[in-house]
């Protein structure tokens, strides 16, 4: 039997979000200190007074989004 069909749904959606959240952070991060060529102008990218937010708010749609299909994918339709 499949080991996430006897999770609960809202556990799935939290461990797919949470790791996607993570990796894909860490990513962008990165990518903005190779695209800008300094620390400084990442945290300006997206750390800065105005873009914090909208970053944040990204970030964690794409999570849960994220995190609702795969935990749907697993719970309901893999067999």
């Amino acid at each position: 039997m499949n080991q996430y069909k006897s999770q609960s749904f809202i556990k799935l959606t939290i461990r797919f979000g949470l790791l996607f959240l993570i990796t894909v952070s860490i990513i962008k991060i990165f990518m903005a200190i190779f695209n800008t060529g300094s620390f400084d102008g990442m945290i300006a990218l997206y750390f800065g007074k105005d873009t914090f937010l909208q970053f944040f708010e990204i970030q964690l749609g794409m999570s849960l989004l994220y995190g609702l299909f795969m935990a749907g994918y697993y719970k309901f339709i893999k067999k």
